[in-house]
């Protein structure tokens, strides 16, 4: 399907294969196990001198299709599924580090991400320099003193921030590191990072990829070789993504470019308008021109995402009063499906964190994710409006 055009991969790439008995839809294997009647044939299979399956923590035909679409809709050699996004961040990052290393990362990645590098790979003797996240003279500096793993989220979640792709690629080859990246906000139809020298691409397919929040699931693309490094990890440790996730995963991601295109629309309306309101201190949306990042942004990607965050004046007290007015909006710890969902980070992307490192960070507590849906878009502005509104008076008094 190379020579097909996105929305037309995100329907059908990865899926021939797997299609049996005139079928138009992948089908879901169930199976653990796999007979074969021939010994030596079993072996081949089993040795990976033959396609086919053995077991189903290992492999699945459903699975496959999956990582197949993924690795269409990413222009990847390959891909390798996990049972969620974060198995697939710890299993990538397990598999190239060993004690002595080095990775050199941002300061504000995902809250769970971060408990990894602060928490885990210390343990086993991996440091990890945190930079400020889009200081690219910073970055560029600690890269070039040596390092095994360049790691990045662009744009970062939940604030929002742009790294330079190409300079930090090019900053990595210089001391042969790996640049792994988190493309879950962007996804494929707004962001190819391997076009742009990035070795590995992983999402939490839990969010854009589904669309849906009824499915869990991580993926992580990239050149065959490093891809069945992690795949030996992963096989062996066994995160493995089940066959009933991986089919809705895939039919989830039969609309992704129709919602991608819709929640990007919605985003940079609703970044808009939040832009217009007193009581919101800052938009975070790298589509505003006023985006520290928004040129970089212009250059490497093709969409500015389904994902915002906003700060008010009154930090968390006015958070307490505004949240429960949201009618459309949900609030709950997930971010990319159909529906829009907010909250702060606090119960989303950093429950993990304390308050001090959520601030170390850069997220002040104020701060609200909103990840925009489908909907109508005047119908989510109104929404909006009528919660703040909807504040009490001595909110406004005291912001």
């Amino acid at each position: 399907m190379s020579d097909h055009k996105l929305g037309t991969k995100a329907l059908w790439a990865g899926e021939a294969e797997q299609l049996r008995y005139g079928a138009t839809q992948v089908p879901v294997v169930h199976s653990v196990s796999y007979n074969y009647d021939d010994l030596e044939e079993w072996y081949q299979v089993a040795t990976g001198q033959k396609e086919g399956h053995i077991y189903g923590r290992n492999t699945n035909p459903t699975t496959q299709a999956f990582e197949d679409k993924v690795a269409a809709l990413e222009g990847a050699e390959a891909a390798t599924s996990f049972s969620s996004g974060m198995a697939a961040i710890s299993n990538t990052l397990y598999t190239f580090l060993k004690p002595g290393d080095k990775v050199v990362s941002i300061k504000d990645t995902y809250g769970g991400t971060n408990k990894i590098f602060t928490e885990f790979l210390p343990r086993i003797n991996v440091d990890v320099v945190f930079c400020e996240t889009e200081d690219h003279d910073e970055l560029e500096k600690e890269v070039l003193k040596g390092c095994q793993v360049v790691y990045i989220e662009t744009p970062t979640n939940p604030t929002l921030k742009i790294i330079d792709i190409e300079r930090m690629v090019k900053a990595a080859r210089k001391v042969d590191a790996l640049v792994i990246i988190d493309g879950t906000f962007a996804s494929p139809v707004n962001q190819t990072p391997l076009d742009l020298g990035v070795d590995l691409v992983l999402h939490s397919a839990t969010k854009f990829l589904g669309g849906h929040s009824d499915a869990l699931g991580g993926v992580v693309c990239g050149d065959k070789e490093l891809i069945e490094q992690v795949y030996h990890y992963r096989e062996i440790n066994g995160a493995t993504l089940n066959p009933m996730g991986a089919y809705l995963l895939l039919r989830g991601m039969k609309t992704l470019h129709l919602r991608i295109e819709r929640q990007n629309e919605n985003a940079m309306r609703v970044a808009q308008y939040l832009k217009t309101l007193d009581l919101v201190e800052d938009v975070y949306y790298p589509g505003l021109e006023d985006h520290p990042g928004h040129d970089i942004a212009k250059r490497q990607m093709r969409g500015f995402g389904g994902v915002l965050s906003f700060a008010v004046k009154g930090g968390l007290e006015t958070l307490h009063y505004l949240l429960p007015q949201m009618k459309l909006a949900k609030r709950a710890a997930s971010l990319g499906c159909v529906q829009t969902i907010i909250g702060p980070p606090g119960t989303t992307s950093h429950v993990e964190c304390t308050p001090e490192e959520r601030a170390a960070m850069g997220i002040p507590e104020g701060l609200v994710r909103y990840s925009a849906g489908i909907e109508d878009v005047d119908d989510l502005i109104e929404d909006l409006d009528q919660a703040f509104k909807s504040l009490p008076e001595e909110i406004y008094q005291k912001a």
